[in-house]
């Protein structure tokens, strides 16, 4: 596939979207600046292999740069042309946030306006930037649509995201930026976080450690397999927003807007209950879990589930990964790069 883009800059490269999406983008023959901060949310060496793979790419270059390093920021833009900056950085993490505030404020609030700032004063075409499906916050009405308000967040994590989305619809109005927010749902698979569920249990159970089971396995997610997001995010770069002619001010559509603006949920469409996806985790190991059944962490959600018709509507594409088929490929991976028989 060709894209209808060359000079891409990917914030978070060395993170598992960032790095999936940068060599996407290189096996398109697409020119890759990456940034990141190396930070030590979790474990550096992981960070560190996925952008050695990165790295044996003539075209791609990287910078060790913080969001929140402005001077550090403009020199890159200054130095480079970009047609795109798709910014996926930040401080990840909805249970952190309740531990680390000022993380947050950091890199998603700070960071961000210093990627807008740029992107302004450098004409960039297209920023498309990562926001969360923990946005719905305390929103039940399934499954979520980028229609319905998201006013009531829950953890810090999804308020700073929120907040991203409210700044560049501004950024969009004063300066007609073309922006665009993808709300991705919890995102697995090979390279994936060690923080997240399916890390931590097929760690766990291949251990024979217990896993710490959050409302007694009753939680619902839309999990999203890697290829299925990265397909998702390049078709959206090569689509600026268009303005809704239809939007108005009386009964403003939360979703679009008057200006180039955009929100997208990108999700699998199908949630599953946490009970089954360790059922399915145990039958591709073989093995049983201990399980811990603990009641619900503040700042979770219960469910979350995805509405992808905008999706399908505008760039012709569905995630369609079967979670067995994904969690497969992850614990494959899994036990390749930790030299697990």
């Amino acid at each position: 596939m060709t894209f209808p883009f060359n000079n891409v800059l990917v914030t978070g490269a060395a993170g598992f979207i960032g790095f999936n999406l940068s060599k996407r983008l290189l096996d398109g023959g697409c020119k890759v600046t990456g940034v990141d901060n190396m930070n030590s949310y979790y474990d550096i060496r992981l960070k560190e292999d996925r952008l050695e793979i990165l790295n044996s790419s003539d075209e791609f270059s990287f910078f060790k740069v913080d969001l929140s390093d402005k001077a550090g920021m403009e020199n890159i833009f200054a130095e480079r042309k970009f047609d795109v900056v798709v910014n996926l950085a930040a401080q990840a993490g909805v249970r952190y946030s309740l531990v680390n505030p000022g993380a947050y404020v950091d890199s998603n609030l700070a960071g961000f306006v210093n990627i807008l700032e740029c992107c302004r004063h450098n004409n960039i075409k297209h920023l498309v930037f990562a926001s969360s499906s923990s946005v719905y916050g305390a929103n039940t009405n399934m499954p979520f649509s980028v229609h319905h308000n998201v006013d009531h967040p829950v953890s810090l994590y999804a308020a700073t995201k929120k907040a991203n989305e409210l700044m560049a619809h501004t950024y969009s109005h004063l300066y007609g930026m073309s922006c665009t927010g993808l709300r991705f749902f919890t995102v697995y698979g090979p390279w994936g976080r060690p923080d997240m569920a399916l890390f931590l249990f097929t760690k766990a159970i291949i251990e024979n450690k217990p896993i710490k089971v959050f409302n007694h396995g009753r939680m619902q997610r839309d999990f999203t397999y890697i290829d299925d997001i990265i397909e998702g995010v390049v078709r959206i770069m090569g689509k600026t927003p268009e303005p809704n002619p239809e939007w108005n001010g009386n009964n403003p559509d939360p979703g679009t807007s008057y200006t180039s603006y955009k929100v997208y949920n990108i999700g699998n469409n199908n949630p599953v209950e946490l009970n089954e996806f360790i059922e399915i985790i145990e039958t591709c190991l073989g093995r049983k879990a201990i399980k811990e059944f603990q009641d619900i962490q503040p700042g979770d959600v219960k469910a979350t589930f995805a509405d992808i018709d905008d999706l399908i509507n505008d760039v012709g594409f569905k995630p369609s990964t079967p979670l067995k088929t994904g969690i497969e490929r992850f614990i494959r991976w899994y036990k390749e790069y930790y030299n697990i028989e």
